[in-house]
């Protein structure tokens, strides 16, 4: 009989067992009316355009885009999506979006989110898998140097502003 391996998109939540992320990016919105559902509840299918967001500007703050991973011949299509969600955001409540890197990228970014409203209470943590693909043959591919060293960078200044 063989022993099945964990899957490794199905690990531990590091941000409720308090882990000190690699880096912390954060990004602050407005949830709007059109987002919401007929409870008031900002629609559970909008976080994941919302981590979308979230996760361009934390790479453009890498110095680098979405745009440019695609004229390297790389694309970073999402493999892994898993949310748990605790307290509802309502409309036209000021939240912020913490994207977590614990893992320093591979042929995977793995990303954590963690939502939080202005009274300081987590809304929802979430994780999502990103890999990286080559364009020309459509197989995992690693990371364009470019990539690793802007985000390199950021969690170096981010380590030196504490």
């Amino acid at each position: 009989m063989t022993k099945k391996m964990p899957d490794p998109q199905l690990q531990a939540n590091p941000i409720k067992s308090k882990q000190v992320p690699l880096y912390t990016y954060e990004l602050k919105l407005r949830s709007r009316y059109a987002e919401t559902d007929k409870m008031g509840y900002v629609y559970h299918g909008r976080f994941l355009e919302y981590f979308e967001q979230a996760r361009t500007e934390m790479i453009r703050e890498a110095g680098i885009s979405y745009l440019n991973l695609e004229e390297m011949g790389v694309m970073l299509p999402v493999a892994h999506v898993s949310i748990d969600y605790m307290r509802p955001v309502f409309y036209d409540e000021l939240i912020t979006i913490r994207v977590l890197i614990f893992d320093p990228p591979s042929t995977r970014l793995n990303t954590w989110y963690e939502v939080v409203g202005e009274d300081g209470k987590t809304r929802l943590t979430a994780h999502v898998v990103l890999v990286f693909v080559s364009e020309e043959t459509r197989r995992p591919c690693p990371p364009p140097a470019a990539f690793l060293e802007g985000m390199k960078a950021v969690m170096h200044k981010e380590d030196h502003q504490e």
